[in-house]
């Protein structure tokens, strides 16, 4: 949805584009549209964007923002990224509100995923 002013889009970096998506379709059921070799793009997953490829990670101890994704349950997603690639960074911790990890991609990018339950 475009709304004027609003985040739209969201670019991360991938060493390995097939890997990467392969990943987020396995885990988060995400659908690709490639342009050309060195770009793709994905949509409808509250947030639109795409990765390009290159050799740089989104990584937060290198000042990158984290994108964070919510789960009903916390352990069951933890065990599907693990299971197609993901490397758990941060086991599960507790926070005001709720719990959460945080895991890279196959690519090497950082993300989180936390629950309220």
């Amino acid at each position: 949805m475009k709304v004027h002013e609003k985040i739209n889009y969201v670019e991360f970096p991938a060493q390995d584009l097939l890997k990467t998506k392969k990943f987020f379709s396995n885990v988060f059921d995400w659908v690709f549209e490639d342009y050309g070799p060195d770009y793709t793009a994905f949509s409808n997953q509250g947030l639109d964007g795409g990765f390009y490829r290159t050799e740089l990670t989104s990584l937060t101890n290198h000042g990158a923002a984290l994108l964070v994704f919510y789960s009903h349950d916390l352990e069951k997603t933890q065990s599907k990224i693990e299971t197609y690639g993901g490397k758990i960074t941060k086991p599960i911790f507790t926070f005001p509100g709720g719990r959460r990890f945080h895991f890279t991609e196959p690519s090497g990018n950082e993300f989180a995923v936390w629950s309220d339950t």
